[in-house]
């Protein structure tokens, strides 16, 4: 029988993960010498090659990617098995990887967050922003517990638990022309230059289809990459911008914007929670996610 021990799974994993021995070695924070020391091992015990070898860095071979689908199987089991164990202990540890889109983070998830470790204080929470997209491949390769992204996003894969709602709403310096507007409906933006957010962001992807629809191309003057940074750039009248209304309320008080509520159907969104197996996930994780549920409703 392979005597493959768990901290060469692990290092396994963070190189396929980062895509380099280096990047992983800071990740880990342990020599880079040592990781290819226990690769090349684990290579010989297996018989066969587990990272091929680029000038930018590595990726698994087929062999490597079933080795690395098995070593996080076994590491997840393990963290179940830890928080699991841990409420013998003296309350609730563990440590929750969560990958959250852009518009919940500057939205309500901080705040549930917040309530959540103060009944848990023992909990630790890695949390990174992630496009929904990104966040739905980090959930299916089990590379985060959990994960919260809209509701269109392609999560057929997944456990899909509803999470909040919000309404996206167009944003505008006072004296643009639509400002006078007592409604406003998509279509009636698309004759006047806009601020873009990321390209692979859910937004862009929502917008750009439906403007095509009626016939005409979204007017992007300026991208930027947050919401701040859009309503800076509304703010000194160069475009408007379509953003969730939660994701901009300081940011409109702060600098005196006038909004209006799409008409659209599709204006109100949903975000969800998403797992790959919620009755898998450690003790931790699966409170966390029974919080967000609870708050959402």
């Amino acid at each position: 029988m392979w005597r493959i021990d768990l901290v060469s799974l692990r290092l396994f994993v963070a190189v396929c993960e980062e895509g380099g021995i280096a990047r992983a070695a800071e990740r880990e924070f342990i020599a880079a010498s040592a990781i290819s020391k226990r690769i090349n091992d684990l290579e010989t015990l297996v018989g066969a090659a587990l990272l091929q070898r680029h000038k930018w860095g590595v990726s698994p071979t087929p062999a490597g990617e079933a080795m690395l689908h098995h070593a996080r199987n076994v590491l997840r089991s393990l963290e179940k098995m830890q928080g699991e164990l841990s409420e013998y202990v003296s309350g609730v540890r563990g440590y929750i990887r969560l990958f959250a889109n852009i518009s919940s983070m500057v939205e309500t998830l901080s705040e549930d967050i917040g309530t959540f470790l103060a009944h848990h204080e023992n909990v630790k929470i890695d949390l990174e922003e992630h496009v929904s997209s990104q966040v739905v491949r980090a959930v299916a390769e089990g590379s985060t517990d959990i994960g919260i992204c809209w509701a269109q996003a392609d999560t057929r894969e997944l456990q899909v638990f509803p999470y909040r709602t919000d309404h996206l709403v167009a944003v505008m310096h006072p004296g643009h022309p639509l400002a006078a507007r007592p409604a406003l409906a998509f279509a009636d933006t698309l004759d006047y230059d806009q601020i873009g957010l990321h390209p692979d962001s859910m937004m862009y992807a929502t917008l750009r289809p439906l403007a095509a629809q009626i016939g005409k191309t979204l007017r992007f003057r300026i991208n930027v990459s947050t919401f701040e940074s859009a309503c800076r750039m509304v703010r000194a009248n160069l475009a408007m911008a379509i953003v969730p209304e939660e994701a901009i309320t300081l940011y409109r008080t702060l600098f005196g914007l006038h909004q209006i509520r799409l008409s659209d159907p599709w204006a109100v969104r949903q975000q969800v929670i998403c797992v790959r197996d919620y009755e898998a996930l450690p003790v931790p994780a699966r409170l966390l996610v029974d919080h967000l549920r609870a708050d959402s409703s």
